[in-house]
């Protein structure tokens, strides 16, 4: 997780987790004087439309107190959907054995990007077996993943 995205999760995790919620992931993509701040909240009986309103109504009030984020922005509340990125190496194990589609902040043994099947978590690093080759890719090194719904 990039620092600017761990800095309005670590802000805003209080106040989605005294809501109800779980804080999945947050991305911040700065596009020039505009940024978007995402924010995925996920519960144990799903997300709704309303849940998101929620958790919208206050998060943004905590960024407009705090003001992390220079210039204007668009804040987005979603769930994480069927193709939920993994942000936390303890996202990771519920999905073992499916497919995964993952982008490296660096290449690793000459490529950047992998699609292959989730083996597992050893220590910091993430087991992807695409074709018949496994990889170990430190958890640090991905920028990012996701989860590839089954059709």
């Amino acid at each position: 997780m990039a620092s600017k995205d761990r800095q309005i999760a670590d802000m805003l995790g209080p106040t989605v987790t005294a809501l109800g919620y779980e804080l999945w992931g947050v991305e911040h993509l700065a596009q020039g004087r505009h940024s978007l701040v995402r924010i995925f909240i996920d519960g144990p009986n799903g997300i709704t439309v309303d849940d998101c309103a929620a958790v919208s109504r206050h998060a943004g009030s905590v960024l407009d107190v705090e003001d992390p984020i220079q210039g204007e922005y668009t804040l987005e509340v979603s769930s994480p959907g069927l193709d939920r990125l993994l942000f936390k190496l303890a996202h990771y194990p519920p999905y073992v054995g499916e497919t995964v589609e993952l982008r490296l902040r660096r290449a690793i043994e000459g490529r950047r990007r992998f699609k292959g099947i989730l083996k597992g978590i050893e220590g910091e690093d993430v087991v992807v077996q695409v074709d018949d080759h496994e990889f170990l890719l430190p958890h640090d090194a991905i920028e990012k993943a996701r989860v590839q719904p089954r059709v």
